[in-house]
């Protein structure tokens, strides 16, 4: 049997899933990476590969904010110019890093978001909203630095880390994913890009994928509207689980 026939619908429905965790607060790629390095890809091409699908998500997500009132475009360009210099450094590193070395890092991290979301400091840093003064803008850019160069390296998880960074600025969660998408869109075309340049992107499967992440884009904001980021940490956690466990013993 042709392994696409498979591959495909499985990358469609994984894709799905991560579309709507992705569009939530973020963790998707905990599910996509493992999956296509399991399907046989080299980690930098795993990496390259899932970044098809954050982008094509990520059009529809931001569309669907839109749609819906919600587009805090001021605050997301302040954002993107300092992540999209980080995530070109990112991207760099991710495709020179060695294979075993990538997965163990990525499994690490698997490991710590289900951390996270278990203890959901989320709630906690949430603060009542502030003006834009020197000082947070200033804190935004590094911040966000950080962030393109996390997200750049590997995506998985980014989506956390935004939304840690703008809750102290009291932004509401939908106004704060609404940010996130908008921010992931742009970097992750930079990182792509290297990616693409590199020759580390397997376009068969990146467009199957990205087809399950593009409805999930879709649903995503709808549930954001309504649901909030409360249910989230109650999603997948044993399949991420399970695929850390495997990238560590390999």
């Amino acid at each position: 049997m042709d392994p696409l026939v498979w591959q495909i619908p499985l990358l469609i429905g994984v894709g799905l899933i991560a579309g709507i965790l992705n569009v939530l607060a973020g963790g998707g790629s905990l599910l996509t990476l493992p999956v296509l390095i399991f399907l046989g890809l080299p980690s930098a091409t795993a990496n390259g590969t899932n970044r098809i699908a954050i982008l094509c998500q990520n059009v529809f997500a931001i569309s669907g904010f839109r749609s819906r009132g919600v587009f805090p475009i001021k605050l997301a360009l302040i954002c993107i110019g300092p992540a999209l210099i980080g995530s070109y450094f990112g991207a760099r590193l991710a495709i020179d890093i060695d294979d075993e070395l990538f997965n163990r890092i990525l499994a690490l991290i698997m490991i710590g978001v289900m951390i996270f979301t278990a203890i959901d400091p989320i709630k906690k840093l949430q603060n009542a909203e502030a003006k834009l003064s020197f000082s947070r803008v200033v804190f935004l850019i590094i911040t966000f630095f950080a962030i393109g160069i996390y997200g750049g390296f590997v995506q998985a998880g980014v989506g956390f880390i935004i939304i840690a960074g703008l809750l102290m600025l009291g932004l509401d969660l939908v106004r704060i994913n609404a940010v996130k998408v908008i921010v992931i869109f742009a970097f992750t075309i930079v990182a792509l890009a290297v990616f693409m340049i590199h020759g580390q992107v397997d376009y068969g499967l990146g467009i199957s994928l990205a087809v399950g992440n593009s409805i999930g884009g879709i649903i995503g904001p709808r549930l954001a509207v309504k649901k909030g980021h409360d249910w989230l940490k109650k999603v997948v956690t044993a399949t991420v689980l399970v695929f850390a466990i495997k990238l560590l013993i390999g």
